[in-house]
């Protein structure tokens, strides 16, 4: 990540950044129903109330869910002094090869004609090596403006973030990407594939991660590409000053994902 460290006594470098978001933020596995509902009703939010997004599985009761969320593991940032939920995402697995009716990845529900790479592409490589990176969603009050409708009002959340907590929330995208590259390796997957406008991995390639366009651009709210990404490689090309963060929200993510694999032992969800 490119931040610029100044010697000046009043500036703010990348190793402090990281230290406060630590101190302001957790990161959460959802286990149990009640904490996945937490997180279906943030992508709603985001997905349905600011984007506009709708699917045909989408409940009335405000909640976003697709049928690949039985097979993913879902992770909440929350912002510890207001309990608020800050940002959220899911690592999808492939779905059960018993299930001939779903396709092995989400990506492949809406764009298996735009799969344009000979070679990376999630039916030619190993069934327990591959996952796919999706709904990550920030919530509106960590972010500066909508993304598209404002839907939403601030003023109901009940808490006045102050100037300090509010330089650490550039940092929830970062948070997000690692926390998926966490789980990642934590269920010992390497294919990683994901659909992004184009400019998140011009963004995240300053963080070390070089993501290969693997699909041609389809519309849906917005353009978007189908990426692919070498875990391992991901990790020896990751910036320097991230390594630290990361260690950190490995470690923070390892016992509860045990935890999760111990409640669900009969489930889709098991590391390769």
């Amino acid at each position: 990540m490119e931040v610029t460290q100044k010697k000046e006594s009043n500036s703010t470098t990348a190793s402090d950044l990281f230290a406060f978001f630590k101190n302001d933020f957790n990161f959460k596995i959802a286990i149990t129903d009640i904490e996945k509902l937490r997180i279906y009703k943030l992508r709603h939010e985001v997905y349905c109330q600011e984007i506009g997004y709708q699917t045909p599985e989408m409940l009335s009761n405000n909640i976003e869910l697709d049928i690949h969320d039985a097979h993913s593991i879902h992770c909440l940032i929350e912002h510890r002094r207001s309990g608020l939920a800050a940002g959220c995402l899911r690592l999808v697995l492939p779905a059960p090869c018993t299930d001939h009716n779903i396709k092995r990845l989400p990506l492949q529900d809406f764009g298996e004609q735009h799969l344009s790479h000979k070679t990376l592409h999630p039916d030619m490589l190993p069934y327990n090596s591959i996952c796919e990176i999706s709904r990550f969603a920030i919530a509106r009050a960590f972010r500066h403006k909508a993304i598209k409708y404002e839907t939403l009002d601030l003023n109901d959340i009940g808490y006045q973030f102050t100037d300090a907590e509010r330089k650490t929330f550039p940092l929830i995208v970062i948070a997000l990407f690692l926390s998926t590259y966490s789980l990642v390796g934590l269920m010992n997957k390497r294919h990683v594939f994901a659909m992004m406008e184009p400019r998140l991995p011009r963004l995240l390639s300053m963080s070390g991660f070089k993501f290969i366009k693997v699909g041609e651009t389809i519309e849906m709210h917005g353009k978007r590409n189908a990426f692919y990404i070498d875990h391992a490689k991901a990790e020896e090309e990751m910036h320097k000053d991230l390594i630290p963060f990361y260690s950190y929200i490995r470690k923070a993510l390892d016992p509860q994902l045990k935890e999760l694999l111990a409640v669900r032992p009969n489930s889709s969800i098991q590391a390769s």
